[in-house]
């Protein structure tokens, strides 16, 4: 047996492992009774630890020296990149720092749960301390190994190859736009008249709407099922793909749009190749690349116009006590592009989302290279929106930097994904829109062509490619956000 074969069977073993504990996240989060936190959260720690030991086993080095000497395809070259890019982020750490973030995060975001409903900052900042030191530590630890920033060596976690350079020019011009922008469109709708949602929508009835849409995105079901939890997610494996959404019943339009935007999560997951399952390279490129596809199914695709009209006549199917003209589609295009400077980023809207993940953007990376404290987040936070977007956060911490669950687990880097993701999203539709005919086909109600050019072109490349490969290989060009900026503007104005 070849080294390679040997470091595959060691990878794909390590992937069983992380096919338990993403199930057990996935029922911690959805299912689990709030008495079995402390015990959940102690076997997910060791079972972090038991991961992270084959992760950093002594052999691992040399084995990948002797297998970079092997005659390999092309695509074992790139299996073997991935599987020592995961090797190197693990083996900077002990398993003393993985088990004490593991379990300061899952006591962080378990009582974040109720705090974050009470409003209590000083609740949460207690707890969420010690998760920040860590993930200090962890950053100085991974800033040494490679040579980068504090916050970069985060970032590269979910973004290989990305830096705050970068990432601080694209983000400078969308600062420089955006904010006209926004306040143009807002301007634009007052004239517009529109019925908002009214009455009781029962949850059980916008699930079966959920489902509806969900197969109607062709969401495998065999593979995978939707759920409820606190927090909107996608987790499980690609065999067992997990989505969840909330529901409100005192409107539907925010867990449908939810469902459809991790839908396009689970259809990635479910897309990824077969070939290199449970290795590294048969994962997903990056988070950015994630949320591009969550982003696509939501934005690019969910929000046209010739969606809008399959959502609304499934939604006065679903509500058929309602006020028919609430699901007129003309009323509802109105009221899934309507833009407002809200203070929850996720229920933020797609023009002034940017706003949100740009602000966070900052404050992470201020916090982790160590120019602010923790606890200055809520006042930066407070000046950050009333910049951004007009809003005051003062004393309201729910509404401001309690809102997010990425934090408490100590997830600093990956915010930026989601403004990455939807730039990513706009360059793919430009590029599938020279291929295909993509509103008759949405139109048709079949959108097999769609998501077969993001199978052949994203969901089959894995980590086969870089990101920057994978974005040339779909696009012809590496990331233009100026994409971005014209699908905004034809859109909204």
């Amino acid at each position: 047996m070849s080294i390679y074969q040997q470091l595959t069977d060691n990878f794909k073993k390590i992937s069983h492992f992380q096919h338990l504990q993403a199930i057990c996240g996935w029922d911690q989060a959805a299912k689990m009774p709030s008495g079995g936190n402390q015990a959940r959260s102690e076997a997910m720690a060791e079972l972090s630890v038991h991961i992270h030991a084959l992760l950093t086993a002594p052999e691992l080095e040399e084995a990948f020296d002797k297998a970079q000497g092997e005659s390999l395809s092309a695509h074992e070259q790139a299996s073997l990149r991935e599987m020592q890019r995961q090797w190197q982020h693990a083996n900077v750490l002990s398993k003393e720092l993985v088990q004490a973030k593991s379990m300061a995060g899952a006591k962080c975001e378990h009582a974040w749960r109720s705090q974050r409903g009470d409003n209590d900052w000083q609740g949460f900042e207690k707890n969420w301390s010690e998760v920040v030191k860590l993930s200090k530590e962890e950053a100085q630890i991974r800033a040494e190994a490679t040579g980068l920033s504090a916050y970069d060596a985060m970032l590269d976690i979910y973004e290989p190859g990305t830096t705050s350079a970068q990432l601080d020019r694209v983000f400078a011009d969308v600062k420089d736009w955006l904010p006209r922008l926004i306040n143009q469109v807002i301007e634009k709708q007052k004239s517009e008249h529109f019925i908002p949602p009214s009455g009781t929508f029962a949850t059980e009835q916008q699930k079966a709407l959920g489902i509806e849409v969900m197969k109607l995105l062709q969401f495998d079901f065999n593979h995978g099922r939707l759920d409820e939890s606190v927090h909107p997610f996608c987790g499980g494996v690609p065999q067992d793909v997990r989505i969840t959404t909330r529901y409100n019943q005192d409107e539907f339009m925010q867990s449908l749009m939810g469902i459809v935007h991790e839908t396009g999560h689970a259809r990635y997951e479910q897309g990824l190749p077969q070939m290199y399952a449970g290795l590294p390279a048969g994962s997903a490129r990056s988070m950015g690349i994630h949320e591009s596809q969550s982003l696509f199914f939501e934005m690019q695709v969910g929000r046209s116009t010739a969606f809008i009209e399959h959502l609304s006549r499934l939604a006065g199917n679903t509500f058929a006590q309602h006020d028919q003209a609430i699901f007129d589609k003309d009323n509802f295009q109105k009221l899934y592009t309507r833009v407002e400077k809200g203070f929850i980023r996720v229920d933020a809207d797609e023009l002034t989302y940017p706003a949100h993940v740009i602000l966070r953007y900052e404050i992470e990376r201020d916090l982790m290279n160590g120019h602010i404290k923790h606890t200055d987040v809520p006042e930066l936070w407070n000046e950050k929106m009333k910049a951004y977007l007009g809003l005051s956060t003062t004393g309201n911490y729910n509404h401001g930097c309690m809102q997010d669950i990425h934090w408490t687990d100590g997830a600093f880097g990956y915010f930026p994904s989601y403004t990455l993701g939807a730039m990513y999203a706009a360059q793919f539709m430009m590029s599938m829109k020279q291929e295909l005919d993509v509103n008759t086909v949405i139109k048709s109600g079949d959108l097999s062509p769609i998501f077969n050019w993001l199978e052949k072109n994203i969901w089959s490349q894995g980590s086969l490619l870089t990101t920057n490969e994978l974005v040339k290989h779909a696009t012809g060009d590496i990331l233009n956000a100026a994409h971005f900026k014209q699908h905004l503007s034809d859109r909204y104005l």
